[in-house]
């Protein structure tokens, strides 16, 4: 049987997020974005390992439009690591990639300005022929695309937001239907798109958006050129359709508590001839990494409690072996009188083996109970131990001896000393 292309999908890299990190003193780096590094790291392997025919990356390498040289040289190294293993890379220019004045240069952009062996690099729409050790590949590219990249004002006066957003989605649609146009039908071909599409599940990208978004329907990005749709923009992976597939690789590493129950790597995407002229048979699979956890652990403490501190370490035991190395959000919600009865320095030690932790104590003032119609401070205090009692349902024959002690009680804390 002949072999297909092997493609990996993967996006959202964004290098330069260092919450929760601090610096390495062997290295010099963040140990947050050594984190990221390490993600990269298995990725690179498992393509020279796998001899994967393109690595396809759909925007967003760094967190910030300007990274640093440092954050610039790291990258650097792992698509030297492809470049020398003679597996192409193709960099899509994605929102934190662009910069926010027109005319100056993308992060990525050094790649083709130096023009290294076996990567492409893609800023604008347009369809890319690429040589693989399987073949030929077509790659259209969708980068992420201002408004006025567009639209022009002109086209754009005296209109709604509603009709302008239906502007935009028209123009995209329109691109990729006359990129499609170019494409050459016996070869294997990929749109890969730096976009919202609506539906999607989204992550913590909700509130890393920089400029103003602008969504299409999954409707807009399929064509039938098109063996499979590589997505990037939304953090959490997933398949919107199927046939085509339409496909979001998800972020490559977890960048907070948003995205601590969801799963990080990539995309193996496979697309092989069939019998059936012009057409081919697709298949993805998706291949997890192992990468920082980010784990809560949240403890209700009750005012009856007379070990708050004990009750917080059981929690915290509870969970040792997903706390072990990773991010730890300890969340305690106590009543106010027992707020000085928890030893802080006892928690900290029961959280040694994390990674990181932070600890949030949210102090509760318990409501005051009713008794009947009445709040304790408007009866006397048999009536209120008579409430209680009641309240309790206690057998009547307890309640009538607790009561008359209590009584007893009450009238010599009232007559005062002999």
């Amino acid at each position: 049987m002949e072999r297909g292309v092997k493609i990996l999908h993967f996006a959202d890299l964004h290098l330069g997020v260092e919450s929760y990190g601090r610096i390495n003193p062997e290295t010099g780096l963040s140990t947050r974005l050594e984190d990221f590094l390490k993600a990269l790291d298995q990725l690179v392997d498992y393509s020279i390992e796998n001899k994967i025919d393109l690595v396809l990356f759909c925007g967003d390498a760094y967190k910030s439009r300007e990274p640093t040289q440092t954050q610039q040289r790291e990258f650097a190294k792992r698509v030297n690591r492809l470049s020398l293993a003679d597996i192409p890379i193709f960099l899509l220019i994605g929102n934190h990639d662009l910069h926010n004045a027109i005319g100056k240069a993308t992060s990525t952009e050094i790649f083709d300005t130096l023009t290294v062996k076996k990567v492409y690099v893609s800023n604008r729409p347009e369809v890319r022929r690429i040589p693989t050790a399987s073949g030929d590949i077509q790659v259209v590219s969708l980068p992420w695309l201002r408004r006025s990249a567009l639209l022009t004002k002109e086209d754009t006066k005296n209109l709604t937001f509603e009709q302008i957003d239906q502007r935009l989605k028209e123009a995209i649609t329109q691109i990729i239907a006359d990129k499609a146009k170019e494409l050459d039908s016996e070869l294997p071909a990929v749109l890969a798109a730096h976009v919202w599409v609506v539906g999607a599940k989204v992550g913590s990208e909700s509130s890393m958006t920089i400029g103003q978004e602008h969504a299409l329907q999954v409707g807009n990005v399929i064509h039938p050129a098109f063996d499979y749709i590589a997505l990037g923009h939304i953090h959490r992976h997933q398949v919107l359709n199927e046939n085509p597939p339409v496909v979001y690789a998800g972020s490559l590493a977890r960048l907070d508590f948003g995205e601590a129950d969801d799963e990080k790597g990539f995309y193996l995407v496979e697309i092989k001839p069939n019998s059936e002229k012009g057409k081919r048979r697709v298949s993805f699979d998706f291949h997890p990494l192992e990468g920082r956890r980010f784990v809560t652990v949240s403890v209700d403490i009750k005012p009856d409690d007379i070990e708050p501190t004990s009750t917080v370490r059981k929690a915290i035991v509870g969970q040792q072996a997903n706390i072990k190395d990773a991010i730890v959000r300890l969340k305690v919600s106590m009543p106010t009188e027992l707020e000085g009865q928890l030893r802080d320095g006892d928690i900290r030690d029961s959280l040694k083996d994390a990674y990181h932790f932070s600890i949030a104590k949210e102090i509760r003032r318990e409501a005051r109970v009713r008794l009947g119609e009445t709040t304790a401070e408007e009866i006397t205090p048999a009536q209120a131990l008579k409430a209680y009692l009641e309240s309790r349902k206690m057998p009547a024959e307890r309640a009538k001896i607790l009561q008359d002690y209590g009584e007893r009680l009450i009238k010599e804390q009232e007559s005062g000393p002999i």
